[in-house]
């Protein structure tokens, strides 16, 4: 609750104290990792990041809320509801992150503020959930608790009627106080960077317009079968070659491919090459003229220089770089690294003619292009150079675009899977992870490790064997007779309500995962001690654990939304204290209407 220490360092801490103090054994404290729900929530974050990538949320989003026309109110009914369906199968972190830049350029266009938008963002995610079985680590784990107790586990869809429950509740709730509850203040200039770093941009900066141009290579011209190092365009024409597409020959292939390489010294000219060229164009017309080439339309600078396999990007010099006070023609770029560069920005003023004989200053900024890989092995030269962004986010995307149809496909699979119970649900996720790794829609292994949250991985990991410890000690019939003790008089409905409340109460402060695994099994021995279905306890602390809505630590979504709507601590505490007391005698109504405790 302080914040002192990061939570999964307190969990791994607490892990070692049971461990040193004999209440666990080494092989009880490591188990935790070997379960499936550990297994299953990594998958996840891999499936999440291939519907990211290839932009099927952000289409679907983009489309729906097209319809809101310029309506404040169906804008902000839609936005819900698309956040809603969105986060039925991705992580609420995933999903506030995907929705927040199109939410505040959508407020802006329509001149309304983005504040009245970022905390109902965040709140649907919450209770987006408890749609599917796989929208939140809490039904995870409450459902794999009731397996290791000798319970059906809990189906797909079987918490989606409390999921669309709280979802109608929630939009009515949200809708009523968006104009009396929610502040009006603009969104903080942070929200302004999430065009910064697009390659765009960058294309526009350094005024790459009109200075790229494309020709084909025609069959009898005599560049065929040359090597660009034999032909020394740069010094006779001052023109650089910066890319090559072809397609691939038809008796090959069943469906010929377009292929696109980064043009270098051993790249050989084949008959109908396309060549990308950046110069002048009194340069290029002698170029064309000398051998015969056809000029074609280039469609735009950003859309001809990225691609799934080259990029651009910028990057700054070190103090210390070997390259200052060097021309770019000495330095050999293209050969040391793979990459042309296409500019320079020297305090301002971006450099594009003549750059071979440029010297580089400390402080220049300088525009490369190539393969994405080679961008990011030039990140890693950090004595010379640093790259500014994300050249690995920015090559995952253009990596995985246009393969939106492919991960929708998966997602349905992995769905289909779990429904009809073909494979247990691990095995279905990690399936669709596998799926999607394969098909492109992430990029490849490295992309895939990179987006687990292994502090998510390691916190449940290491909390999950503290049921095992409360068992061992006793401690766990001693909260959950407490409860029985203090509200047992009221009967089962009055010992639901406890457990509820208090998972509520403490997912304010802790993650609604570290939540769920603490109070699951105190829910379970508390239903088996008084005779009644542990299914609606269960329930109850997995709706409990997602109703993190009075404090921004109380979710991830929540501070995420914090800043970019420029909200207070109050402002949770207003809109959210309202939210937790309805929400609580909603839920006592609908659990054991639909999870009987009998």
């Amino acid at each position: 609750m302080t914040n002192k220490l990061r939570a999964d360092l307190v969990a791994m801490l607490a892990l070692l104290t049971f461990v040193i103090t004999g209440i666990l054994t080494p092989v009880e404290a490591l188990s935790g990792f070997s379960n499936s729900v550990v297994i299953m929530i990594a998958g996840l974050f891999v499936i999440g990041a291939g519907i990211y990538r290839t932009g099927l949320a952000q289409m679907a989003g983009t489309l729906l809320l097209r319809y809101s026309g310029e309506s404040e109110s169906r804008l902000f009914v839609l936005l819900l509801v698309i956040v809603a369906s969105v986060g039925a199968f991705m992580s609420n972190t995933g999903t506030v992150a995907l929705m927040l830049p199109i939410v505040i350029n959508i407020a802006m266009s329509i001149k309304s503020s983005p504040s009245k938008y970022l905390i109902p963002l965040s709140y649907m995610a919450s209770f987006s959930g408890l749609l599917t079985l796989i929208a939140s680590p809490p039904n995870l784990i409450v459902s794999q608790l009731l397996v290791d107790n000798g319970y059906e586990k809990l189906g797909f869809f079987q918490i989606t009627p409390i999921g669309i429950i709280g979802v109608v509740v929630g939009i009515v709730y949200l809708y009523a106080v968006r104009n009396k509850l929610l502040p009006s203040s603009s969104a903080s200039s942070t929200t302004n960077g999430y065009a910064s770093l697009a390659t765009k941009q960058l294309a526009i900066d350094y005024e790459l317009g009109g200075k790229l141009f494309k020709v084909k290579v025609p069959e009898g011209s005599s560049l065929v079968g040359k090597r660009l190092a034999q032909l020394k365009i740069p010094a006779t024409y001052h023109l650089c070659i910066l890319k090559i597409s072809r397609k691939s020959v038809e008796g090959m292939n069943l469906m010929p491919m377009t292929y696109q390489e980064m043009a270098g010294p051993n790249s050989v000219i084949q008959e109908k090459d396309r060549l990308y060229i950046q110069g002048s164009a009194a340069n290029l017309e002698k170029f064309i003229q000398a051998f015969g080439l056809v000029r074609e339309e280039a469609t735009s600078e950003t859309e001809e220089l990225v691609s799934k396999q080259l990029g651009i990007a910028e990057v700054l010099l070190t103090p210390h770089s070997k390259l200052i006070n060097e021309t770019v023609r000495s330095i050999n770029f293209r050969e040391k690294y793979n990459l042309n560069i296409l500019g320079i920005n020297r305090q301002g003023e971006f450099v594009v003619k003549d750059m071979s004989k440029q010297k580089l200053r400390f402080g220049d900024a300088i525009l490369v292009q190539g393969a994405w890989d080679s961008i990011e092995l030039l990140s890693k030269e950090t004595r010379n150079v640093v790259v500014i962004g994300q050249p690995k986010e920015h090559a995952s995307v253009a990596s995985a675009s246009g393969k939106a149809a492919i991960a929708g496909g998966i997602m349905a699979l992995i769905v289909l899977l779990m429904v009809l119970e073909v494979f247990p649900a691990v095995i279905s996720v990690l399936i669709g992870a596998a799926l999607m790794i394969l098909t492109g829609c992430v990029r490849n292994m490295d992309d895939a490790y990179g987006q687990i949250n292994w502090e998510s991985i390691l916190l449940i990991g290491a909390m999950l064997p503290m049921a095992t410890a409360l068992e061992n000690t006793g401690g766990m019939v001693l909260l959950s007779e407490g409860i029985i003790q203090l509200l047992g008089g009221v009967g089962p409905m009055g010992v639901l309500a406890g457990i509820f409340f208090l998972t509520m109460l403490f997912g304010q402060f802790i993650s609604n995962t570290a939540t769920a695994v603490l109070f699951a099994p105190i829910g379970m021995s508390a239903a088996l001690s008084i005779g009644v279905s542990p299914y609606p306890f269960l329930i109850a602390v997995a709706v409990g654990a997602s109703m993190a809505f009075s404090t921004p630590v109380a979710s991830p979504t929540n501070a995420l939304v914090m800043t970019a709507g420029n909200y207070k601590f109050k402002d949770f505490v207003k809109i959210g204290v309202p939210l937790q007391f309805i929400m609580f005698i909603v839920m006592m109504i609908s659990i054991p209407l639909l999870f009987p405790l009998k």
